[in-house]
């Protein structure tokens, strides 16, 4: 084959499965075709990324963009330019939007809006509830499917799914790893009094981390007596760690970097705007967190971009919604991680890419290589910037950061060999595609 590219990325720091050096990558109909010495080979296009660093492309697998039922706060094309700005190529949502993603209708709908409106590539979690157990294995099989996601807590409708037989019946009847917030929540009933009105500081004393590791005692209790995979999102304590750390035949692990960045001093500053569920807590349990990144037991990051408006954040807690924006700030606030030396920049990879494509079986992700899709996440490592409320493309507007510098800087991304955000302008709007996972492969 001659050596001809549509693209050539020239002369960035590339990290992957091999270490970081300094390579071209050729790209052709979409795909990573060649690495290495490309400076003789023709191109339609040559991007220049001297003294900047080439990442596979980061897939954030947890967020909220709202679409259907609250697009005054997120929709799918405000959320997904959100993601690309911020160095995101591809992102699982959630399916507690309104109506639900319970079933095959609601799954399509949310695929047909996505088609020519996001900018990144997408999949979409389907909610088990109480309903439709027997219908999980063929849903979590349908095109554009992530997975099954369960609430256990914080959740209301038919998305709360809180008692062992109904977990273990969902258990029993899917094939794929199931995504989990674990709260337990009989636990947060009984405590809803510790609640202190106009007092978010109390949110971490309601939501305690008892409720957070009862949860998550369950579910690998469960999953361990089903023989079954599951996901248990957005880890907040420092004992589910080392409890997880015993049971990593079953469960895998998501950390988030509010958890990893932010603590419970913060709510005095910031107020409602740093209530999340599970709740920021205190510096204990980030370094516990932190501590499950170095050994491992934290298999992936995921922003748990859930948006609010301003105005809503504004009700005094605790009638203030739980949620904050994050997938426009997850690469910069991590890299700034990387650069201050509390992780390298390849377990950040491996936490954002190879992790996501090993655990959820994506097809042709999570790694710079031959016959992979060409995404990437291009990134000024030396960068220093403010994070602002103005930069975020976030139809919320805000996030916790503002005012935060950071050193580190997502300058580019790249979905499929196609350039679609550089130094902060939008390049090519609309080429989100479905992610396709192993699992589900559909007949060519």
């Amino acid at each position: 084959m001659s050596d001809i590219y549509d693209v050539i990325l020239q002369g960035g720091s590339v990290v992957n499965h091999d270490g970081v050096s300094e390579r071209d990558i050729g790209i052709r109909d979409g795909r990573i075709a060649a690495l290495g010495d490309l400076g003789q080979a023709d191109a339609g296009e040559r991007i220049d990324c001297r003294g900047l660093t080439v990442l596979p492309g980061v897939i954030d697998t947890q967020v909220h963009f709202r679409e259907p039922g609250a697009e005054h706060k997120e929709d799918l094309e405000t959320g997904s330019l959100a993601a690309i700005m911020g160095g995101v190529t591809a992102v699982f949502e959630m399916p507690n939007t309104s109506p639900q993603t319970v079933n095959r209708e609601a799954l399509e709908d949310k695929l047909a809006r996505a088609r020519g409106r996001m900018h990144c590539d997408h999949a979409f979690y389907i909610g088990g509830t109480h309903e439709n157990i027997g219908d999980l294995a063929e849903l979590e099989q349908l095109p554009g499917c992530a997975g099954v996601k369960v609430f256990v807590g914080s959740s209301t409708g038919s998305l709360l799914v809180e008692d062992d037989g109904n977990i273990a019946a969902i258990l029993r009847n899917i094939r794929r790893r199931a995504a989990f917030h674990a709260e337990d929540e009989p636990r947060l009933r009984e405590r809803a009094g510790l609640r202190e009105s106009g007092r978010p500081q109390s949110h971490p004393v309601w939501r305690d981390e008892t409720a957070a590791l009862l949860a998550t005692q369950r579910l690998i209790r469960l999953a361990t007596a089903a023989g079954k995979r599951i996901h248990i999102l957005h880890v907040s304590t420092a004992e589910e760690m080392a409890l997880l750390a015993q049971h990593k035949d079953v469960a895998s692990v998501e950390v988030t970097p509010h958890h990893l960045t932010l603590t419970a001093d913060g709510y005095d500053r910031l107020g409602t705007r740093i209530q999340m569920n599970p709740p920021v807590r205190d510096a204990r349990h980030r370094k516990g967190l932190w501590a499950g990144v170095d050994n491992g037991v934290a298999d992936i990051l995921g922003s748990d971009h859930a948006p609010h408006t301003l105005e809503e954040k504004a009700k005094a807690y605790p009638d203030s919604p739980s949620g904050m924006t994050g997938v426009q700030t997850l690469v910069p606030i991590m890299l700034d991680h990387v650069n201050a030396g509390r992780m390298s920049i390849e377990r950040f990879v491996d936490m954002t890419s190879h992790g996501p494509a090993r655990l959820f079986q994506i097809a042709n992700k999570g790694r710079i290589a031959a016959g992979y899709d060409a995404d990437f996440t291009i990134v000024d490592m030396r960068r220093s910037e403010t994070i602002s409320d103005g930069w975020i493309a976030s139809r919320a507007g805000w996030t916790p950061y503002d005012g935060i510098t950071v050193c580190g800087w997502p300058v580019g991304t790249i979905v499929r060999g196609r350039q679609v955000m550089w130094d902060g302008e939008l390049v090519s709007p609309g080429t989100g595609e479905p992610v396709r996972f192993l699992e589900t492969l559909q007949p060519g």
